[in-house]
């Protein structure tokens, strides 16, 4: 659901299920009141101010199978009242806390409602509105959306009004010190047309193929508008870019820092704790430290003395100490814990930085402050906040959450943490960080700033708080290792491609007539030793080259996104499968065999630029009709090879040739190919005659000791 600025102050859009004060039920739960008339709240102002007024936009439906009059939304707050405990505002967003809102701000006329329909209302309430002026105090108040109608009928959801510090006799104190990040990384594929270049041929288009091209930005170079105009909007937002996404984009943006190339899950990886899977699959750890990613920002910038903080962003897991030894072993002085991390035991919120030992040296961790990280990231704070199913929703807890910490501590020195995920719409940020902007008890500061500043934790008190395990959930890890084996796979397809499949060398092809031994030194020789050398070379710089591109799909099949890590998988499989696919058979339709023996012919196809060397299996389901076993053929670049089986019949019939490749280690690849046979086998040759002549000869014999036999007299 999108969400955006409207107007100064933050006016958040968006649409939200409703609930009831109190309620429980499975109706409920889904967002819908008890009597099955729900309110959508579409918009609504998120900081309040001497100027702003309050403004909100809202959807009434008629989930009933009966039609509704006329009836009345009531817009109320309480202006007096000040939330005492976390307790107090999460039971008044989940509908379960008995305050009293007598201070009404509003009406609105909803129409007659038939079954199914829905009804937009808007309540607008103008700053010098009565009961905003006499709101005194700063802070969260609990705002109630109430419809009723003359049936009886009734519905309400629960939500807040926070009253900014602007205009008020109120005393002021510091503002809370506030760092919002961001993950900066995009959704990859596999670029098929730069792919089948690759594999197709040499040539300037070919070497051209880089991984940077061939495993491309869905979307093109370019950086999405909503993300450009976020940025541009808010430069206090923090950025941390994946370096291969900034090398990928024609006009890098601004960053406050790098993270570990590809968005590498480094929690993922501790916890798998099989480095050789990882480096079986193409991606050692020399791929995402920290020495990489500078290099790539570099690439990316132009500027080889370019440099930026790197920080190691949290994966699917949370960071345990050994995830945390992983990052500082790669270069990660600094880690990011968007979730997972914070101290869910401290009485007040605090300063979102710990620094751990490990055995590898201290890091650093910026920790994510868990409520409003949560809110950040899209979700409910409890399935029954119901007021939290939106945008709009979530920022006005958002800003009454905040305000409420503040209020706790107003002269304690803090700087919070709050993250957006990767996959966070930009409208939403953008909402989001408008609010921020224009809450006075908050401060924006930078990543630099906290990473400065006085840590919550150290040492052993910062060690017992590091989570003892990952929470990657079994069906998560299961996934993981489906991904690391499936690429696996592919990644020894392409090295038993380039070791067993094309054409060894300085070797002479197996079935040409290549010089012999004794014909060493002769300008032939000479000749054909310099062409193999150059093959050889072009085709390890060509396997190379393929390979970079497999290793490239899976750094990013191993990153924290799941979306990503799909496609990335998808793109190694084609890969590798048209690799191995581009050596074909293409056998005879259908041999008539005549006699004893016939010949089989089998041509061998090869697409790419490189010589190949394969060996050919034919086997028949039948004892009476069979083929030569196998047959080694070596098959030119761009070009194909015809090679002969010898067919040899005992008996009339038919039978199927099933023709497989294999490598030279004797491992299938390719689509296996089948040829029928029929044998129509007659006796026509001079060996038949004798048999016929033989036959004759016995056959008179037995007449004649027929007629001749002496008889039994008792016949």
């Amino acid at each position: 659901m999108a969400a955006c600025v409207a107007t100064s102050p933050a006016f958040a859009q968006t649409s939200t299920a409703a609930t009831s004060p109190g309620g429980n039920s499975a109706d409920q739960a889904q967002g819908q009141d008890a009597s099955g008339v729900s309110i959508s709240i579409d918009a609504a102002t998120a900081v309040v101010t001497a100027s702003s007024g309050y403004h909100l936009k809202a959807t009434i439906s008629n989930g009933t199978s009966a039609a509704l009059p006329e009836g009345t939304v009531t817009l109320s707050t309480n202006i007096f009242y000040g939330f005492v405990s976390r307790t107090d505002i999460q039971q008044w967003a989940q509908g379960e806390a008995p305050i009293p809102t007598p201070d009404q701000l509003g009406q609105a006329h909803v129409s007659a409602l038939a079954p199914g329909a829905s009804a937009a209302v808007s309540i607008d309430v103008p700053a010098n509105q009565d009961r905003l002026k006499a709101m005194v105090n700063w802070g969260p108040k609990p705002l109630l959306l109430d419809y009723g109608d003359a049936s009886g009928t009734q519905a309400q959801s629960t939500s807040f009004l926070t009253r900014s510090q602007d205009g008020l006799n109120t005393a002021d104190t510091p503002a809370m010190g506030l760092t919002v990040a961001m993950p900066l990384t995009g959704s990859w594929q596999l670029d098929d047309n730069a792919t089948s270049i690759l594999l197709a041929g040499t040539g300037d288009e070919a070497a051209k193929i880089t991984p940077d091209n061939a495993v491309s930005l869905r979307g093109g170079t370019k950086l999405p508008h909503d993300t450009g105009q976020l940025l541009a909007q808010h430069p206090m937002l923090q950025a941390v870019a994946d370096p291969t996404y900034l090398r990928s984009l024609s006009l890098p943006p601004k960053s406050a820092g790098i993270m570990q190339s590809g968005y590498f899950d480094i929690t993922g990886y501790a916890a798998e704790d099989d480095p050789q899977a990882y480096t079986d699959s193409g991606v050692d750890t020399a791929a995402w430290n920290a020495d990489a990613a500078t290099a790539q920002l570099r690439d990316a910038l132009g500027d080889q003395s370019a440099s930026q903080p790197a920080y190691a962003w949290q994966g699917a897991g949370r960071w345990t100490m050994q995830a945390l030894d992983q990052a500082k072993r790669q270069g990660f002085s600094t880690v990011i814990a968007s979730s997972g991390f914070d101290d869910a035991d401290a009485a007040t919120v605090h300063t979102g930085k710990y620094v751990v030992p490990t055995d590898d040296g201290e890091v650093t961790v910026l920790a994510a402050q868990r409520e409003l990280s949560s809110l950040a990231h899209g979700h409910m704070s409890n399935a029954h906040a119901h007021g939290e199913s939106s945008a709009a929703g979530r920022i006005a807890r958002f800003m009454a959450q905040s305000a409420f910490y503040q209020m706790e501590q107003p002269y304690t020195a803090r700087d919070l943490l709050v993250c957006f995920s990767a996959s966070a719409p930009a409208a939403d940020s953008s909402a989001l960080m408008g609010a921020i902007e224009q809450a006075s008890w908050l401060s924006l500061t930078s990543l630099d700033a906290l990473s400065a500043a006085e840590p919550y934790a150290s040492g052993d008190d910062a060690a017992s708080m590091v989570p003892s395990d990952s929470g990657i959930s079994q069906q998560k890890m299961k996934a993981l290792d489906d991904t690391l084996g499936t690429l696996r796979g592919t990644r020894a397809d392409a090295s038993r491609f380039a070791a067993s499949i094309l054409a060894p060398e300085n070797s002479a092809p197996a079935n040409s007539n290549a010089p012999s031994a004794s014909d060493e030194g002769s300008p032939q020789a000479l000749a054909q030793q310099d062409a193999n050398t150059n093959t050889s070379q072009g085709s390890a710089k060509w396997m190379s080259s393929v390979i970079a591109v497999h290793d490239r799909l899976a750094l990013h099949a191993l990153s924290g996104s799941a979306s990503v890590r799909e496609l990335m998988v998808a793109g190694a499989q084609s890969l590798a499968a048209k690799l191995l696919g581009g050596v074909t058979i293409t056998p005879t339709e259908r041999v008539t065999v005549v006699s004893e023996t016939a010949s089989m012919p089998v041509t061998i196809s090869n697409s790419h630029p490189y010589p190949v060397r394969v060996r050919i299996s034919s086997l028949t389901d039948s004892m009476e009709i069979v083929t030569t076993r196998f047959s080694d053929v070596d098959v030119p670049a761009h070009g194909s090879t015809q090679t002969t089986f010898t067919i040899r019949v005992s008996t009339s019939g038919s039978a199927t040739a099933h023709l497989t490749l294999l490598d030279r280690a004797g491992g299938q690849f390719s689509a296996p190919q089948s040829t029928p046979i029929i044998s129509t086998l007659q006796i026509s040759d001079m060996s038949g005659f004798v048999f016929i002549a033989i036959a004759i000869a016995l056959g008179l014999l037995g007449l004649w000791r027929q007629f001749h036999r002496k008889k039994d007299p008792d016949e």
